[in-house]
């Protein structure tokens, strides 16, 4: 067979796959890796006990919603990452502006607090294991997204890993807003925001060699 009659039959009856096959496959990856992180946070540490005070509650949605403002458009940008040619949808301004966001009420409460509380409003308690815990669980969803984007066609391996790591960063920190006790903005800026950083820079690295073909 000549290679041009070979690829002509390759070329023929070839159907377009579905996005929303990439959708549901990234979705389930996402949701069970973001179970199973709750759960071992669950099991770790545990729901703080202070939830049913309205400042403690406040504080809490706060940083879920930093988070939540990271984890969305992550996971919209691996669906289209995991497609060949997707990471030329992708745009990193919606990416820092979270972390712009979130620096930016840091410094104004700084700015309003006096200097002798800076040290326990960036510090606080819990630093170390914020900066320990959030990594670590987000080993699961990492390892699930990854795992889904196998079933892809990623082409930006580095640039996939990194959306991948940091959708497991965050995702890891919602879990982990639910046990926290320090709540000051700068704390959650460096902490939660620093581990998210540092997920997604694991993850770039990782993923030329863990999504290779």
């Amino acid at each position: 067979m000549k290679t041009d009659d070979l690829i002509k039959m390759l070329g023929t009856q070839v159907e377009p796959v579905d996005p929303r096959t990439t959708v549901r496959t990234i979705s389930f990856a996402a949701a069970i890796g973001g179970l199973v992180a709750l759960g071992v946070m669950l099991v770790l540490f545990g729901v703080r006990t202070d939830l049913s005070a309205t400042r403690a509650l406040v504080y809490c949605l706060v940083k879920v919603a930093f988070a939540l403002a990271i984890t969305i458009p992550a996971f919209l940008y691996l669906t289209r990452v995991a497609r060949p040619g997707g990471e030329r949808k992708t745009s990193l301004a919606l990416m820092v502006a979270p972390f712009v966001g979130i620096m930016l009420f840091a410094a104004i409460s700084l700015v309003f607090a006096p200097s002798s509380h800076w040290h326990e409003m960036i510090v606080g308690d819990q630093w170390l294991e914020c900066l320990l815990s959030i990594p670590i669980i987000a080993i699961v969803p990492f390892a699930a997204v990854i795992f889904a984007l196998r079933q892809m066609a990623p082409t930006d391996l580095v640039r996939t890993g990194a959306l991948g790591g940091l959708f497991a960063g965050a995702i890891s920190a919602i879990g982990y807003a639910l046990h926290c006790t320090d709540d000051s903005l700068p704390f959650v800026a460096l902490w939660y925001g620093g581990t998210v950083v540092f997920c997604t820079l694991a993850g770039a690295l990782l993923g030329p060699k863990l999504l290779r073909w």
